[in-house]
């Protein structure tokens, strides 16, 4: 026989919204399209988020807004 702690069916994630944060990583990138996430959370520090690299990181991935790899040609 198992025993679970009750609290593991429950889980509640405590993260607040991130909502607002996102539609500002949009807007940045529709006005910056080669910024990518490090210039971003930069861009994002200067205006006062208080936002960790690795979250804007994470957001930045799920939007989709990854950038293309550029391969430099063998010149």
């Amino acid at each position: 026989m198992l025993l679970f702690d009750p609290k593991t069916y429950r889980y509640k994630s405590r993260r607040p919204d991130q909502a607002s944060l996102k539609e500002r990583i949009q807007e940045i990138c529709e006005t910056r399209v080669r910024y990518g996430y490090r210039r971003v959370h930069v861009l994002l520090r200067r205006e006062g988020w208080q936002v960790n690299d690795k979250r804007v990181y994470r957001l930045y991935k799920e939007m989709g807004l990854q950038l293309e790899i550029r391969h430099r040609s063998a010149a």
